[in-house]
């Protein structure tokens, strides 16, 4: 709409412009030819003058030739006025104009036959009480057409600014319309913006609700799996070992039965080994016992034996002291960084590093494989895990590229006033 309003308006203007160049143009030159036979008539006048006047050594008739010049130059300049002319002349001037320039020079035509028939007193008679009444009318009468064409110009002139106003009156309305709708519509947009954020955040929150009650609904049944496993399980494989070596005591030494029963044993010794190894990786039960620090040197032991890569870990600053709570998350997120680097690094060698603050827990998993730094977006499991643990913590994850390349998995979480040397 804009567009289309600027392109008509500027035709307009355009169109404008061209029609008062126009006007201006034809206005100046029908103001010369005016001019031009303003100053055929004054020449007539001076000659009739001279031709009145007694000293004059001429006759009469000697001015004919200049009539004629004078005759040929007004008729040229009255037709050339007659067609540049601005205002339009109606036909009761343009008669009354034509009827006084033939009457002016047939009275001229009569008192140049007078001359040349030896009446040069009668024709200076005709000259004073007819030839110069007829030219002041003439000049009278073009002197009025001067005044009739500025009259004229005056009027186009306020006609043409009265539609330069009305064109910047609608302009200036346009843009007031303009501005009000864009102002409607940024409000409305505004408002319906906000609405949708605030539909997204509550939504966001309801995800990050549901999110959270979920890992803690997974971290609870991990935890009843991996007690379940050491209490029930492990006290039944106990059990079962137990009797089995009091079963085999009672068997005669050398009996093939005793080596049957010392084997099956050994199976029970190493699924209670197992169900042990499964219930710590469940739910560690050190975390409670030992902490957060005690938990990661046992996790790391075990990495080469689960994900055959080596691991090599460094703690730095000061002793972290975490609750529970915490200490959970920044487990599972340093074991999911580990499994993350098994399966999708390519890489045979790992890097942890924890440094603990006075405001700051930071956990550091880097490798130098492949690299998923161009992969966060997307939606896997894992790091979305990894990332509603940070922001339940109240913390950040970072997956950067270290200079060696490959990945670097930082995660930050603030222990304010729970560190010890």
């Amino acid at each position: 709409m804009v567009v289309a309003y600027s392109w008509y308006i500027s035709r307009q203007i355009s169109g404008l412009r061209r029609l008062q160049t126009e006007l201006t143009d034809h206005n100046r030159r029908e103001s010369l030819q005016l001019l031009r036979i303003q100053n055929d008539l004054n020449q007539l006048g001076l000659a009739m003058r001279d031709m009145l006047d007694s000293g004059e050594p001429y006759p009469l008739s000697a001015w004919s030739t200049q009539f004629d010049r004078i005759r040929a130059d007004l008729n040229d300049a009255l037709a050339r006025q007659a067609e540049v002319a601005v205002a339009r002349r109606t036909p009761e001037q343009n008669q009354f104009l034509s009827s006084s320039v033939t009457q002016f020079w047939d009275a001229s035509n009569r008192i140049f036959d007078l001359a040349r028939s030896g009446r040069e007193e009668e024709a200076r008679s005709q000259i004073r009480l007819s030839l110069q009444a007829r030219q002041s009318s003439l000049s009278t009468l073009v002197a009025r057409l001067l005044v009739q064409n500025n009259e004229t110009e005056a009027a186009v002139a306020g006609q043409v600014q009265d539609i330069y106003d009305r064109v910047q009156r609608q302009v200036y309305w346009f843009l007031a319309a303009t501005l009000v709708a864009i102002a409607a519509t940024s409000l409305y947009l505004i408002r319906a913006n906000r609405r949708v954020v605030a539909q997204l955040a509550s939504l966001a929150d309801e995800r990050r609700g549901v999110a959270h009650q979920l890992i803690a609904t997974r971290e609870a049944t991990l935890r009843e799996i991996s007690r379940e496993l050491h209490d029930e399980f492990g006290q039944l494989l106990t059990a079962m070992g137990s009797m089995l070596g009091r079963a085999s005591k009672q068997v005669p030494e050398g009996s093939p039965l005793r080596g049957d029963l010392r084997e099956v044993s050994e199976i029970a010794q190493s699924a209670l080994d197992s169900v042990r190894g499964r219930s710590q990786s469940l739910h560690p039960s050190i975390l409670e016992e030992l902490g957060l620090e005690s938990t990661i040197d046992w996790y790391l032991s075990t990495v080469q034996k689960q994900f055959g890569i080596e691991v090599s870990y460094q703690r730095l600053g000061e002793r972290a002291i975490v609750d529970e709570h915490t200490a959970i998350h920044v487990y599972r997120v340093l074991q999911e960084a580990l499994a993350n680097v098994a399966r999708h690094s390519g890489a045979r060698h790992a890097f942890v590093r924890l440094r603990a603050t006075t405001d700051n827990l930071e956990l550091e998993v880097e490798d130098h494989g492949r690299g998923i730094v161009a992969d966060v977006s997307r939606r896997g499991l894992g790091l979305v895990a990894m990332r509603e643990r940070a922001a339940l913590l109240g913390g950040t994850l970072e997956f950067l590229q270290p200079p060696q390349g490959g990945t670097l998995v930082r995660l930050k979480v603030p222990i304010a006033g729970r560190t010890a040397a």
